[in-house]
C-alpha cells in the first residue's frame, strides 16, 4: 500500500515512546506504541482509517472494535468503508439496559464482520473480542491491527484470518552510525 510507509513514519513520529515500559504481555521493552498518540490525532486517525478500510474484505457487512483503544480505528474506518460497527466489550456491562451485553449495537446472527484492533502484542483481548463474537453467532472474516508487534509472524492469530498495517519493523529507524 502506497500510504503505510508515509503512515508508519507518522505513527513513529506521533507515538512511538523510548525508555523501560511494561507491556500488556508483562514482558519489558525498550519501546512503546502509545496508540492514544496516534488515534487522537484528526488527520492521523482519518489516514489510518483510510488504511484500514482498505484491508476489509469485500464481503464484510460490520466491523466490530474491541474496547477501548479501538473505538476510534473502528468509527474511522466505519466513517472510510460506510459500514455500520458494533464495540465488543472486554468483559459484559453490569448496568443499564443493555446489562449483560458484551457487544454495544446491533448486529445480526451470520453477519461477516471484521474485527478492528489497534496494537497486538500477544493477540489475546483480539481472539478473545473474535471469540465474543463467534459465540453469537457472527462470522468473522478477518482481524485487522492497525500495528503487529508479535515477533512471529503469520496470517492468522488464534485461529483468525489475521493481517496488520504495520509491524515493529516498520516503525523502527536504522540511524546512521
Amino acid at each position: 500500500m502506497s500510504r503505510v510507509p508515509d503512515l508508519a513514519s507518522r505513527i513513529r513520529d506521533a507515538a512511538l515512546l523510548e525508555g523501560d515500559f511494561v507491556l500488556s504481555s508483562g514482558e519489558r521493552s525498550s519501546f512503546y506504541v502509545d496508540k492514544y498518540l496516534f488515534s487522537t490525532e484528526p488527520h492521523l486517525l482519518a489516514d489510518v482509517g483510510d488504511a484500514l478500510a482498505a484491508q476489509i474484505p469485500e464481503e464484510v457487512e460490520r466491523l466490530a472494535g474491541v474496547e477501548l483503544g479501538a473505538v476510534p480505528l473502528v468509527v474511522a474506518a466505519a466513517l472510510a468503508t460506510g459500514l455500520p460497527y458494533v464495540i465488543v466489550r472486554k468483559s459484559a456491562k453490569e448496568h443499564g439496559s443493555s446489562a449483560g451485553r458484551s457487544i454495544e449495537g446491533n448486529i445480526y446472527p451470520g453477519e461477516k464482520v471484521a474485527l478492528i484492533e489497534d496494537v497486538v502484542t500477544t493477540g489475546t483481548q483480539a481472539v478473545k473480542a473474535a471469540r465474543n463474537l463467534v459465540a453469537a453467532e457472527i462470522d468473522v472474516v478477518t482481524i485487522v491491527a492497525v500495528l503487529d508487534r508479535r515477533e512471529e509472524t503469520g496470517e492468522e492469530l488464534g485461529g483468525f484470518p489475521f493481517r496488520s498495517l504495520l509491524r515493529m519493523d516498520d516503525l523502527r529507524v536504522v540511524k546512521p552510525h
